[in-house]
């Protein structure tokens, strides 16, 4: 197990801050522990460190959303998230971490940027007749299933960061916060389950790894059961303001770390 004192004053504050996140928001903030370690650890150790803790917020995300979840929505970007996944398994000696962040913070400016326009979009057609929305498909579903699902996917096996990819997606939805926070429990839990399999046939998983992330444990849990607490107080609106602004300061700090790396590389 890792004894270095610097690597729990990181790790402590970076697994509370994604417990809360992965019960209230969705998982939002996910990825942001895996920087946050690499300042210790190189960034593969520090992602095969996570995985153990993210499946155990996962195990109480779920327990506390399974019957609050949009089933349409898991169903529609499942499949394209396991492709993803297995992408990222196909190319993991092939892709730069830090070009990855940068196309992920990029989505993510895209996506806010999308919002904007689609607000100001039905705020303009309230005041006249209601015209058909061409970003979903027949059955009120929104288009780009496949490309959001296996970026979401593909970024999520190689660096904990498909939140970005999948909140494109679903953010548009609307979803209650808690039909929200339980819908990405669920496909996330899936995909980071799947993803051990990877990860163990890579090596990623040894001795300290192991020990040092169930040490995290006890810390893991109480933060996500906190932050399930919340999600399930908050107002709608809030609940959205807190989200975009939560995926802009992501998106900005996915595209620094990726640029500084990129760069320093």
């Amino acid at each position: 197990m890792i004894t270095d004192p610097l690597f729990y004053a990181l790790a402590i504050p970076a697994v509370a801050f994604t417990g809360l996140s992965k019960g209230a928001l969705g998982g939002a903030f996910g990825f942001a522990a895996v920087p946050a370690l690499a300042l210790v650890l190189s960034p593969i150790q520090a992602a095969a460190l996570m995985l153990p803790i993210l499946l155990v917020m996962d195990v109480v995300a779920v327990s506390s959303f399974r019957r609050l979840f949009d089933r349409r929505i898991v169903l529609k970007l499942l499949p394209y998230g396991l492709l993803g996944t297995a992408l990222g398994w196909a190319t993991a000696s092939l892709v730069s971490d830090d070009a990855v962040r940068v196309v992920v913070g990029g989505i993510a400016l895209i996506f806010l940027l999308r919002v904007f326009l689609n607000d100001r979009k039905r705020k303009r057609a309230a005041l006249g007749a209601a015209v058909p929305d061409a970003s979903t498909d027949r059955r009120g579903m929104p288009k780009g299933a496949l490309i959001w699902g296996t970026l979401a996917g593909y970024t999520s096996f190689v660096a904990h960061a498909g939140g970005p990819p999948y909140q494109a997606y679903v953010v548009p939805i609307r979803l209650e916060p808690v039909i929200y926070a339980g819908t990405s429990a669920i496909f996330f839990a899936i995909l980071n389950a799947v993803k051990v399999i990877p990860y163990a046939a890579l090596g990623q998983f040894d001795t300290t790894t192991l020990s040092t992330a169930a040490a995290l444990f006890p810390l893991a849990i109480v933060s996500t059961w906190i932050g399930v607490k919340v999600v399930r107080v908050i107002g709608e609106r809030v609940f959205y303001r807190i989200l975009y602004v939560s995926i802009a300061m992501v998106s900005v700090k996915l595209i620094y770390d990726g640029v500084n790396g990129l760069i320093g590389g």
